[in-house]
């Protein structure tokens, strides 16, 4: 119970000491309910829903030995974690049982043949699923044996996808699924659907191989020459600091070219980084340099220290560079058109309810996820920080609790039924285009609204399928938005 008697102030006003050593020759035995005190105490001070869980009131156990008993009464961390202290209403805390590969997955590192694929139910037998790709990356083995955008699959070493019923009436990869996905090699047979929207096979069979990989979110920067009007696309998929200098570098082409308006596609990104995603609203524009991009809202005894002690900790500002120190590259644009869909989640969220009280800004697409909190790591150490000379040896458990949710300058918070779209428009599985290409549907739409043309002829014609899934959300990190680090120290 040390840590958490703690002062609150004193606790946010800890001063990080030097980086940890590796700990990976230092492991030792773990002492009983020793990771379980961790996720407690760090749940107890930072949890953004704590006042709705009664066990993390700071008087509800008078005594060590009655928190024990508490924590002991759950099978393991995990059962803790999830069915003693998270939330209903909270769709997003996770834990993680290594917190190195959970850094990965925060870099964009992870094992992939390649194929970014959404997931469909089977019109016919909801019991089976089809994949479909959504876009390939370059200089993987889904790239190099000619997997393109549109391709569908249903079979991977002669077995077919199949799915789990969730008993609200949704549906989920079956696990079995999941591990053929999750194979070092497989082998994916193409399909497609007839007059009757049957799958049929057909007879063409690619092998695959995974391998760990890196992946740079910039999918896509160009700019568009559509008579004589300069017009920027971004196909941006993921918010990851590692990458602020690729992104800046594609506004600098941008500034280049002239461009005098965007289409920033985030149809597929499900956020990330806080910091990421405000350096891109300082891209955009560059005109509010300092002005108020998001108001910040921890739970009571968080929030009360902030606005006691150093409140300006509270506000995300425009600024002028991103993490390397670089000078931002920005457009000063008035108006933004982003494309939308329902993976497009978090850091893309909070960057259009984050503009919307300076520029004009325009979705295009479907209706957004509508997660509109931030998380951040906790490991276990004094200072709940990864370089803590006090880091836990003894394990690599780490927790990703929803730490504060947001309003934008106006105080206007995000719609938790997520953003609706200005002009609708679903992508349609056998129409999906060429990514950055002018006639693909949804870019298509957003440059009749930058062009001034007739949009009233774009409707999807196609078959509605019954998404449910993609690639992401096979990852811990699926649609969280976190920020890099607890809030500095006061001076």
């Amino acid at each position: 119970m040390k840590r958490i008697t703690l002062s609150l102030s004193l606790v946010i006003l800890i001063v990080l000491s030097s980086c940890s050593k590796d700990r990976d020759d230092e492991i030792r035995p773990l002492s009983e309910l020793e990771i379980e005190n961790f996720i407690y105490s760090g749940m107890q001070l930072y949890y953004l829903y704590k006042p709705e869980i009664p066990e993390l009131a700071n008087t509800y156990f008078d005594t060590n030995s009655e928190l024990n008993d508490f924590l002991s009464a759950f099978t393991g961390p995990e059962d803790l974690f999830y069915n003693g202290l998270v939330a209903d209403v909270d769709r997003f805390s996770f834990l993680s049982t290594d917190y190195r590969d959970l850094e990965n997955s925060l870099a964009g590192v992870s094992k992939t043949s390649g194929i970014d694929y959404g997931l469909a139910l089977d019109p016919n037998d909801a019991n089976f699923a089809f994949a479909y790709v959504r876009y390939v990356l370059p200089n993987t083995s889904a790239s190099t044996n000619g997997v393109a955008r549109g391709m569908i699959f249903n079979t991977i070493n002669d077995e077919r996808l199949t799915t789990t019923a969730n008993g609200d009436g949704t549906y989920s990869l079956s696990t079995r699924s999941r591990e053929l996905l999750n194979l070092d090699s497989y082998t994916i047979a193409l399909a497609e659907f007839d007059t009757n929207d049957d799958l049929q096979l057909t007879g063409d069979r690619i092998d695959l191989v995974q391998k760990e990989y890196t992946e740079n979110p910039v999918f896509i920067a160009k700019t568009l020459d559509i008579d004589g009007n300069k017009i920027g696309y971004l196909m941006y998929n993921a918010y990851r600091r590692n990458f602020d200098s690729e992104l800046n570098a594609a506004f600098a082409q941008f500034q280049a070219d002239g461009v005098t308006d965007l289409v920033l596609d985030l149809r597929y990104n499900g956020g990330g980084s806080v910091e990421t995603a405000i350096d891109l609203t300082s891209m955009i524009t560059g005109q509010f340099n300092g002005e108020i991009i998001t108001k910040q809202q921890w739970n009571p005894e968080i929030q009360a220290a902030f606005e006691a002690e150093e409140p300006d900790a509270l506000i995300d500002r425009f600024d002028n560079t991103i993490s390397d120190g670089s000078l931002i590259n920005s457009l000063n644009l008035s108006r933004l058109f982003v494309i939308g869909t329902g993976s497009t989640a978090s850091a893309s969220e909070l960057t259009i309810i984050g503009l919307q009280p300076y520029i004009n800004v325009q979705t295009v697409g479907t209706t957004t996820v509508g997660k509109f909190q931030a998380s951040i790591t906790l490991y276990d150490s004094e200072t709940f920080r990864r370089n803590d000379e006090t880091l836990n040896p003894s394990h690599f458990y780490a927790i990703q609790p929803l730490v504060y949710t947001y309003a934008n300058a106006d105080d206007v918070i995000g719609p938790p039924a997520g953003i609706t779209p200005d002009f609708e428009l679903r992508e349609d599985i056998s129409n999906l285009g060429t990514l950055g290409a002018p006639d693909e549907p949804l870019l298509s739409l957003a440059l009749d609204q930058i062009l001034g043309r007739s949009y009233s002829s774009k409707s999807n014609a196609g078959t509605v399928f019954e998404l449910f899934g993609e690639r992401e959300n096979q990852n811990a990190t699926y649609q969280r938005m976190y920020i890099k680090d607890l809030p500095d120290s006061l001076k």
